[in-house]
C-alpha cells in the first residue's frame, strides 16, 4: 500500500490596521513558518507591508507596529507573487483562520489575483481543532501556549506575525497529534468501534530518523513544561519494545500516542494542583477555627 503524498504545511499569522477587512482595514505584516515531516523547518516567509493608510493607535497598542515602521516597506501588491510562490501547493494553518483569510482575500482580490484558497491546498483553523481537543476551556493562542508549556517570552514586546506563527507551529504539532488520536478512536469497522474488535492492530512503519525526531520533539516539550515530567513515567513501559523493534511502532486499540499524552498530562497536572490548592485552603480555615476555639 502506497503512502499518501506528503503535503506541505505552513503555519501563518497576520497583523492588520484593524479588525474589518471589508471596511478598509489593511495588512501590515505576514509571517509564515513551514513545518517538516519531523517538526518545524527553517523555511520562513516574513514581510512588513505598507498599508497605504494610517495605523490607528488602538492597533499599535496591540502589535507595536507604527506608521513610521512601515512607511518605506513594499505594498502588498509588490510582495504578493513572492508570498503566493511560498504557499503554493501547501496546507495553511492559522489560529482563527477566517480573520486572516478574510484580509488576504481582500488584498488578493484588490490586485486581481483571486482568493487565498485559489493558491493553496486548504486553510485549517487551529482554533477549531483546539476546541475539540480542549472543550469548554480557553483556547486562545496564549492560553494554549501556557497549557502546553510553550515559552511566551518572545511576546514580551507585543504581538508579531512571525512570532505568533512560530508559537502556533509548536502548538499545532501537539494539537494535530491529539486530533489524529481522536479520529482513530472514532473509527468504526463493520459497525463496531475499533476498541470492540479483538486482536486489531494498526502497524505504522517508522524509520530510524522518524523515531529520533519524535524523541527529540518530546524532549523539547519536556524542557518547557514542568508537568511533562510525568511523560517518562507514562511512556516507560513502551521503551523496551521500541528498542527491540525499531522499524515498527505498533498500537493496539489506539487511544493516545505520546504527543497527545503531553497535553492530557498537562491538564491532569493542572487539575491536581487546583485540587491541592483547594485542600490547602480548607486546612488553613480549619486551623484558624481551632486557634480561635483555643482562645475561648
Amino acid at each position: 500500500m502506497e503512502e499518501p503524498a506528503y503535503v506541505r504545511e505552513i503555519c501563518f499569522d497576520t497583523e492588520t490596521t484593524g479588525f474589518r477587512a471589508k471596511e478598509g482595514d489593511r495588512l501590515i505584516e505576514i509571517g509564515c513558518v513551514e513545518l517538516s515531516r519531523y517538526g518545524i523547518s527553517e523555511n520562513k516567509f516574513h514581510r512588513f507591508i505598507n498599508p497605504q493608510r494610517d495605523i490607528p493607535e488602538e492597533a499599535i497598542r496591540i502589535h507595536n507596529i507604527t506608521n513610521e515602521m512601515v512607511a518605506d516597506k513594499p505594498t502588498f501588491e509588490e510582495i504578493a507573487d513572492e508570498f503566493l510562490e511560498f504557499i503554493k501547493g501547501a496546507k495553511l494553518i492559522a489560529h482563527n483562520s477566517p480573520f486572516d483569510e478574510s484580509f488576504l482575500d481582500q488584498e488578493l482580490t484588490r490586485i486581481g489575483k483571486g482568493k487565498l484558497r485559489d493558491h493553496c491546498v486548504d486553510v485549517i483553523d487551529s482554533l477549531e481543532i483546539s476546541r475539540k481537543v480542549f472543550p469548554q476551556q480557553q483556547n486562545s493562542l496564549d492560553a494554549l501556549c501556557k497549557r502546553l508549556g510553550v515559552d511566551l517570552t518572545s511576546r514580551n514586546d507585543g504581538h508579531g506575525a512571525l512570532i505568533d506563527a512560530q508559537l502556533l507551529a509548536q502548538v499545532y504539532l501537539v494539537l494535530k497529534q491529539d486530533q489524529e488520536s481522536m479520529d482513530i478512536d472514532s473509527l468504526t469497522l463493520s459497525g463496531k468501534k475499533l476498541d470492540d474488535i479483538e486482536d486489531t492492530h494498526i502497524v505504522i512503519k517508522a524509520s530510524e530518523e522518524d523515531l529520533k525526531a519524535h524523541e527529540a520533539f518530546l524532549e523539547l516539550l519536556a524542557k518547557n513544561a514542568k508537568a511533562l515530567r510525568f511523560i517518562k513515567w507514562k511512556t516507560k513501559s513502551s521503551k523496551p519494545y521500541a528498542k527491540k523493534n525499531k522499524s515498527l511502532l505498533i498500537l493496539k486499540k489506539p487511544k493516545w500516542n505520546n504527543l497527545s499524552l503531553v497535553s492530557k498530562e498537562i491538564v491532569r497536572f493542572r487539575d491536581f494542583k487546583q485540587t491541592q490548592c483547594a485542600k490547602d485552603s480548607d486546612n488553613q480555615k480549619i486551623n484558624k477555627k481551632i486557634q480561635l476555639l483555643g482562645k475561648h
